[in-house]
């Protein structure tokens, strides 16, 4: 098996909900998908598109490439399988590598189990044809295989990625309760923002939202703030591929995109944590950070726009009570501060957006964790409304 010579199915995860947007990041960079479903994008490619899916994507968790589909009853049926399999064509002999699943067997009780499965069929084949055996453990930092087993039905798995796509690199500080990045992107991907205008973040916490708009609008990808992936370990590796894509991602970057990007946050911690990750990604140049209430937060004169809010939602944060104030103060805030702006607000407690006072436009559908959320956009209008007949 030479990887770098065939093409097979590949397979982006993203987290729930996100897809729609996972499709038209993989679409806008020249791939047509095969399929969508509600956790990733499946496409026909090689491993140089793997690399490319990679450093390029923002809603994206992993990238698999399919090495072999195949009917596995039970263990000792996955095991045999598996050492058909040419894996000291896959993992170099001083490499390591490690296994991830997703097993819905009824002869395995214990995903783990599955998993060692796979490692000694991996190891046995590298010693039998080889005479050594690389090394395996825990950890995703160098070659991962990923095991999909349902029912009778398996497949196995190149991970492409390792450690998850869904965290961009840049944000070394989180802060409390912050939104994962991939998360973030797709809300962001989801406004009816056109990356010229102005963005204002109230309420910004370690800043993921408004950072996330600058690396968006300067086109910076995640893939610059990472140098390691699973598929630079693999067998026949070709750096100067990676370099070159590399390359030519940097030289879309726009050092300044000359729009008015504000966070701000109540606490001077939160700020304070928003800029160091700002200047992490290298955007902190671009976004005016404000210490004050949302209320207070200075709007940019005569200028249209996105303002977001991401406020505490009591299931994890904050009384709820308490927080049946904040949302009538948003919403006041938005009606009297914010004409000619799209306002939208992301909460996980449809009780409390109802305090919001404002009918919104679109409810769209996100989750968090496991928690069922919506981003709420709301069309504020600058003057008043003309209704046609």
């Amino acid at each position: 098996m030479n990887l770098l010579s065939i093409k097979s199915r590949i397979i982006v995860t993203c987290s729930n909900r996100l897809s729609p947007y996972l499709l038209s990041e993989i679409t806008d960079l020249g791939f047509n998908p095969v399929r969508t479903f509600k956790t990733g994008v499946e496409l026909l490619g090689d491993l140089n598109d793997c690399i490319k899916l990679n450093i390029h994507l923002r809603c994206a968790s992993q990238v698999l490439f399919s090495l072999k589909e195949f009917t596995a009853n039970n263990a000792q049926d996955l095991y045999q399988e598996l050492m058909k399999i040419e894996w000291e064509n896959v993992i170099p002999s001083n490499e390591y590598f490690s296994i991830s699943s997703n097993v819905s067997n009824e002869t395995i009780t214990n995903n783990l189990f599955a998993n060692v499965k796979v490692k000694d069929a991996i190891a046995d084949r590298c010693r039998d044809k080889t005479g050594s055996r690389p090394d395996s453990g825990p950890e995703l930092n160098a070659v991962v295989i990923h095991l999909y087993w349902k029912d009778s039905l398996a497949e196995i798995f190149l991970d492409t990625s390792g450690e998850t796509l869904s965290k961009h690199g840049y944000r070394k500080i989180p802060g409390k309760a912050p939104m994962l990045e991939s998360l973030a992107a797709a809300n962001i991907l989801a406004l009816q923002w056109d990356k010229k205008s102005a963005f204002i973040n109230p309420m910004c916490g370690s800043g993921t939202i408004a950072i996330e708009a600058a690396l968006l609008a300067t086109r910076r990808k995640p893939g610059l703030y990472r140098s390691n992936y699973s598929f630079m370990h693999v067998c026949g590796y070709e750096k100067t591929v990676y370099e070159k894509m590399y390359k030519e991602m940097e030289s879309q970057v726009i050092d300044d995109a000359g729009i008015k990007i504000i966070a701000s946050d109540i606490s001077e911690d939160a700020v304070n944590i928003s800029k160091i990750n700002a200047g992490i990604a290298g955007v902190e140049h671009m976004i005016d950070f404000q210490v004050c209430d949302f209320a207070s937060t200075l709007m940019p004169e005569n200028e249209q726009g996105v303002i977001y809010f991401n406020p505490e939602y009591g299931d994890r944060l904050g009384d709820e009570i308490e927080l049946q104030d904040t949302y009538k103060r948003m919403g006041d805030f938005l009606k009297q501060r914010c004409k000619g702006y799209w306002g939208y607000i992301f909460t996980g407690n449809l009780e409390l957006a109802k305090k919001i006072g404002l009918k919104p436009k679109r409810r769209i559908e996100f989750y968090t964790g496991k928690i069922d959320c919506r981003l709420f956009e709301y069309e504020l209008y600058a003057g008043s409304r003309v209704i046609k007949d």
